[in-house]
């Protein structure tokens, strides 16, 4: 189910159930004729999404309190969204930990749509108290992960990955010194190893998760695993740690292209967080799986150690204008000799690299076949005429040797430079790239029909004409 579906709290207010007789009539369940979900009575209307939706409900006869939550009726026809729904319950059943949410029932309505009855959370989501408290301390980040942590830890060693672990996911019980959690909302859970004789929900390379908080795999349709939802682990840290995402853009292709792509922004850029902290959150961000945690485990031992350490904030960075140069090598389609190819690539990758540094950039990004070299400024006017002179003819040596090297397997470099801001820590050629608009590489990289773009910032910077 959606975002908005995934509470099972009572908000402010009330509001009545419309339900469905089996005459067609809308009726509420508090009027004369009571709903029933088993022998749960049907009270109020909690939430409700484009896939159904959950109620307040009370056991006739013990008076338990508990929510119920609803197929719709026109999605029950659908095999695969009943399949999910009653996955979901196996799966939350399956894990059977004090921070996941209990399931007590499952059954059909009359009208053919399925429900399962849930404990009653009241409590506020972890999103909610982000937005109301803003930023927290790494202390206080560590005491509302750490139950996170054992949940996500009996759900993997029962064989499932969470795939939607995010701050509204997570609902706080209990606030004070050691908070009480429950993590909800197993729809899209990826079962590791599953049953043989059950069929798959997932088709190969399809992505389900939330975009703020997918991992590179999810996004590319790859293989999913625990690391996948520790990477999540590392984006709800920094939430909290921060109070934003790690990666924000109402473009969501571009945001799917920054978490694959783009470097993880250090907390302590916009926070007072230490060095050790800021690497761990760096670790469970790894574009690759293996460099990240192996397990929740280790994450947490690793957080608590860096929050345990002596307090060493990291200064925060500063914004300066930037040459910015984009080189990628785009190989033809078409078939290839992939052992060649790769061999030949790794040789383009490692000459662009060499000669980036040799002309004064600082590799700020490498992601697949392409790279981004960041070169401080000393103003915002024009370089000296000479200088650069020098420098655009370095740049155009350096496509001509690359260019020559990529040919061999049928590829080409695009080399495209632009100037902006971009926001570093440290001093001299020894600095660290935290983010900024240069970091926007959709927004300035175009690739030129003669393989080198020169944006108009870029052009102006070099005392050429405009962007070409």
């Amino acid at each position: 189910m959606g975002d908005s579906e995934n509470t099972y709290r009572i908000p402010g207010g009330s509001s009545q159930v419309p339900w469905k007789t089996e005459s067609g009539a809308t009726e509420s369940a508090e009027g004369s004729t009571p709903t029933l979900a088993g022998e749960y009575l049907i009270k109020r209307l909690i939430a409700s999404g484009g896939h159904g939706s959950v109620y307040e409900a009370e056991h006739r006869i013990l008076g338990r309190r508990a929510a119920v939550k609803v197929l719709h009726a026109h999605l029950a026809d659908q095999g695969e969204m009943l399949q999910r729904f009653v996955r979901e319950a196996r799966i939350v059943n399956q894990i059977r930990h004090p921070n996941v949410v209990d399931i007590y029932d499952f059954g059909m309505l009359a009208d053919g749509s399925p429900y399962y009855v849930m404990e009653l959370l009241e409590g506020r989501t972890l999103s909610q108290l982000v937005q109301e408290r803003g930023r927290m301390s790494a202390e206080r980040a560590l005491a509302y992960l750490e139950p996170v942590c054992g949940a996500l830890d009996a759900a993997h060693r029962a064989g499932i990955v969470h795939r939607d672990l995010k701050a509204s996911n997570v609902m706080v019980v209990e606030d004070g010194e050691k908070p009480r959690l429950k993590l909800l909302d197993f729809g899209i859970a990826k079962i590791i190893q599953p049953d043989p004789e059950q069929a798959g929900l997932t088709l190969a390379g399809q992505r389900l998760g939330t975009a703020y908080a997918m991992a590179p795999e999810q996004l590319r349709g790859g293989p999913i695993h625990p690391a996948t939802d520790v990477y999540a682990l590392g984006v709800l840290l920094f939430q909290l740690l921060t109070g934003r995402y790690p990666f924000h853009t109402k473009d969501r292709m571009e945001l799917e292209r920054m978490h694959m792509e783009a470097p993880p922004p250090r907390p302590s850029a916009s926070a007072p967080v230490s060095l050790a902290v800021d690497a761990v959150v760096l670790r469970c961000m790894e574009k690759e799986a293996e460099r990240r945690f192996p397990n929740t485990p280790a994450f947490l031992a690793a957080l608590r150690e860096a929050v345990a350490a002596p307090s060493t904030v990291q200064p925060a960075g500063r914004t300066c204008q930037a040459l910015a140069l984009h080189a990628e090598v785009v190989v033809a389609e078409g078939p290839q000799d992939d052992e060649l190819v790769h061999a030949a690539l790794a040789e383009v990758l490692d000459c662009l690299e060499q000669e980036l540094r040799t002309t004064g950039f600082v590799l700020a990004l490498q992601a697949g076949t392409a790279l981004l070299g960041v070169r401080l400024l000393e103003g915002d006017g024009p370089l000296p005429p000479e200088q650069a002179r020098h420098l655009y003819e370095d740049l155009k040596e350096l496509r001509r040797d690359t260019e020559s090297l990529a040919k061999e397997v049928g590829a080409h470099v695009h080399l495209c430079l632009h100037v902006g801001p971009v926001e570093v820590r440290g001093e001299g050629q020894d600095f660290e790239v935290l983010g900024g608009a240069v970091t926007d590489l959709g927004s300035w990289v175009l690739r030129a029909p003669g393989g080198f773009h020169l944006t108009a910032s870029a052009a102006r910077l070099l005392g050429l004409a405009g962007p070409g």
